[in-house]
């Protein structure tokens, strides 16, 4: 049932804080996920790919890198869902300490433009 892989991907701490990093961010590679959740490539890989079929994420590729960003084409609820959970959570420590990272990291892959 797509409702159900939807709110399990939502359940998932890590999964969540993702989603709060796109809120700042247009699109965002494994390596600056990694960089800023402080965890392995590997699991941020995994994580993506349940997002991916959830229907949370899309992704694209350029040069070595993969790109995820938020599927533009979700259903309006689930855009309303995932716009309350990132404003019910961006505030949290653990968020704020994601983003600062993240805006620490160097050298950030380039994007296409």
């Amino acid at each position: 049932m797509k409702q159900t892989k939807f709110f399990q991907c939502l359940s998932d701490e890590t999964r969540l804080r993702t989603l709060i990093l796109f809120e700042d961010e247009p699109d965002l590679c494994v390596c600056e996920l990694s960089y800023a959740l402080d965890m392995p490539q590997p699991k941020i890989s995994r994580h993506m790919a349940a997002m991916r079929e959830a229907g949370l994420v899309q992704s694209r590729r350029h040069a070595q890198w993969i790109f995820y960003f938020l599927n533009p084409d979700m259903e309006n609820w689930q855009k309303d869902i995932v716009v309350a959970a990132i404003k019910g959570n961006k505030s949290e420590a653990v968020s704020e300490g994601d983003r600062t990272r993240l805006a620490q990291m160097q050298g950030r892959p380039a994007r296409c433009t």
